[in-house]
């Protein structure tokens, strides 16, 4: 994954979000990727904030969606690294948040969401 790459991933993410197109976002994960997130334990997902597998990934989204009808995500930053992705944004509150993409062969097989805090 060179620069351009990873900044034309972060504005397809960007787009398939704020589109609610959950399955665009999917096509970039491994049917086995794990993602843990504080809103999968918050909506009941997952009790401890990991969600295993594609399947699962679009239940969690697919939820969460029809929980905010308002979701809106602006791309602030991205950083790569090794096999690496880091995707920060604001989402429709400003608040901060960040995702943490770990890839194998060209697909997500680990992912990280997490909240700014203070």
């Amino acid at each position: 994954m060179n620069r351009i790459n990873a900044i034309e991933f972060a504005r397809d993410w960007e787009a398939a979000w704020n589109n609610r197109d959950v399955e665009a976002v999917l096509k970039h994960f491994h049917e086995d990727a794990a993602f843990t997130s504080p809103v999968a334990k918050q909506i009941g997902l997952a009790q401890d904030g990991i969600v295993n597998g594609k399947d699962a990934l679009r239940r969690y989204w697919t939820a969460g969606l029809a929980l905010n009808a308002g979701l809106r995500f602006q791309v602030t930053a991205v950083y790569q690294g090794v096999n690496t992705l880091v995707i920060t944004f604001k989402n429709e509150q400003g608040i901060e948040r960040a995702e943490v993409l770990t890839f194998r062969q060209g697909l997500v097989v680990e992912g990280h969401g997490a909240s700014a805090v203070g």
